[in-house]
């Protein structure tokens, strides 16, 4: 089987992109894949770039990667992908939609607002929200774009900061607890993982990527909390309709999870999350791609028969209907 591994984008990920890519590209089976490494710098490159291929291994964040718009191109071209499909992918990278959906499903999430234009930013409802809070791009990731924010004269920068990194912004209030992430493969919760950022007073870009620069260890959680935590993670995974594997960013207060967002193509750089947790549940990296793979295969093919059985049941309507005009 042919695999490509997409990676790069047009996103402000780009680089951390290239590190997923670069780790599944040395992670791959090559007794069981023929592999291609895919490196997209423009939208326009990947349909004559994915020709060809039995398989796209996503290794995209960001824009034009996690928002759908890759797996609708990939659709269209018959190429099976791996992760979420369409919609969930759109929906996740929305994090204001996404939130608004937990929310309506009574899963814990921080409240927040969300502005789509400068001419939008209302200090007074900030005030109401209360100081501190995390300003942060509405579709973005890797904590790029990224600040807290403790008084209103420093809103402003904050904001700014924010829109130049994409057309929408998100205002949340800050919860203090402890960071944790929740992988889940094949619907199945892997081992929770707790972060504790190093030098830095929350979670951000070189907490995440730098060596050293986070202390993430799988944790073992009390029953009940443990319990809760599983509970949000699946009602996060099927509410916002996601297939395969994804990541869902928690923060717990009082024993309460509180939902910061769900990822469908979670990093897997040699610091990630998922491998790392994965790794606590058995799988080797290689193991976990296979899986990857295999349940991608296995989500797409089914996809393909509904829209097969949909496509036989609109043929036989209009059938119907014709034999009925042909009777008038």
């Amino acid at each position: 089987m042919k695999v490509g591994v997409i990676m790069g984008g047009v996103s402000s990920e780009y680089e951390v992109s290239l590190n997923t890519g670069r780790e599944m590209l040395k992670h791959l089976d090559r007794s069981k894949y023929e592999v291609v490494p895919v490196v997209i710098t423009e939208r326009e490159q990947l349909i004559g770039q994915v020709k060809g291929l039995d398989f796209a291994l996503l290794a995209l964040h960001g824009t034009y990667g996690e928002d759908g718009t890759v797996q609708g191109t990939l659709e269209t071209l018959g190429i099976p992908y791996s992760g979420s499909g369409v919609l969930s992918s759109s929906l996740c990278m929305d994090k204001h939609l996404s939130k608004t959906i937990l929310r309506s499903k009574g899963i814990p999430t921080p409240d927040w607002l969300c502005w789509d234009r400068t001419e939008d930013v209302v200090p007074e409802a900030v005030e109401r929200l209360g100081y501190p809070v995390m300003v942060k791009p509405n579709s973005g990731g890797s904590s790029i774009g990224m600040t807290k924010v403790n008084s209103s004269q420093e809103l402003r920068s904050a904001v700014e900061k924010a829109f130049a990194a994409d057309q929408s912004v998100l205002v949340e209030s800050y919860t203090e607890g402890q960071e944790i992430t929740c992988p889940i493969l094949g619907g199945t919760l892997l081992p929770v993982i707790g972060i504790h950022a190093r030098g830095a007073e929350w979670f951000d870009y070189s907490s995440k990527y730098e060596q050293g620069g986070a202390d993430e260890r799988v944790i073992q959680l009390p029953a009940e909390i443990l319990e809760r935590v599983q509970t949000a993670a699946l009602a996060c995974y099927r509410a916002l309709k996601c297939s395969v594997y994804a990541r869902v960013d928690m923060l717990l207060k009082n024993g309460i999870p509180y939902v910061l967002e769900v990822n469908t193509l979670p990093g897997m750089t040699e610091t990630s999350l998922l491998p790392k947790s994965a790794l606590a549940a058995g799988f080797t990296f290689s193991s976990l791609l296979d899986e990857i793979i295999a349940g991608s295969l296995k989500e797409r093919r089914a996809n393909q028969a509904v829209q097969v059985t949909q496509e036989v049941m609109v043929t036989k309507m209009e059938e119907e209907r014709q034999e009925v005009a042909g009777h008038a």
